[in-house]
């Protein structure tokens, strides 16, 4: 009996090693074609196993592109908002924000770039961005709570804050070749 188990343990370690390769695969076709272009027959070569191995581990596109999510976040958090609890200020508070999410978006540009790039071609991939989105917003009202303002100027507030942390933003202010401080100041200069 003792056998069997050690034997189900090795079957066990092999199967999650193999998910663990596709799912890394998919991370580094992804991140270098884009989600758009990574075929299942890439994966799988990419990977070493056969495309049936791939769809044994996810049966559908929506399963391995939340894998791949995972993971990749996993690697490559974005910023949290218990990073700037010193901050009692708002405005240096949103400054210490921002800039380190611009630093993440220029540590990280190329993945955002292909994910936002294809997220509406690809449909595996909107639950995983509309998650980042709504991250986003979450970190946008925790923002919003450290500023005392008025119920006309907070709506203001709001959307300026949200434009100023979306990756879209970032990715433009950086084509005008400014340095992420220089974008904070930016910001802040449209929030102040």
């Amino acid at each position: 009996m003792k056998k069997r188990k050690y034997q189900q343990k090795i079957r066990a370690d092999q199967a999650q090693e193999t998910r663990e390769q596709i799912v890394q695969a998919t991370v580094e076709l992804h991140e270098k074609l884009g989600p758009a272009k990574t075929s299942i027959k890439a994966i799988a070569e990419h990977a070493g196993v056969q495309r049936l191995t791939v769809y044994r581990h996810f049966p559908d596109e929506a399963s391995l592109f939340m894998a791949c999510t995972s993971h990749w976040l996993a690697s490559h958090p974005l910023p949290a908002f218990s990073d700037w609890g010193e901050y009692d200020d708002p405005m240096q508070l949103t400054a210490a924000a921002l800039l380190d999410f611009y630093q993440y978006y220029r540590n990280n540009e190329r993945m955002w770039t292909v994910a936002y790039r294809d997220v509406d071609e690809v449909e595996a991939l909107q639950a995983p961005m509309a998650a980042v989105d709504s991250y986003l917003k979450q970190f946008c009202d925790q923002l919003l709570t450290a500023w005392k303002v008025k119920a006309k100027e907070k709506e203001q507030l709001s959307l300026t804050l949200r434009h100023g942390l979306r990756f879209s933003t970032w990715q433009s202010l950086k084509a005008e070749n400014l340095s992420d401080k220089k974008m904070v100041e930016l910001v802040m200069h449209w929030l102040a």
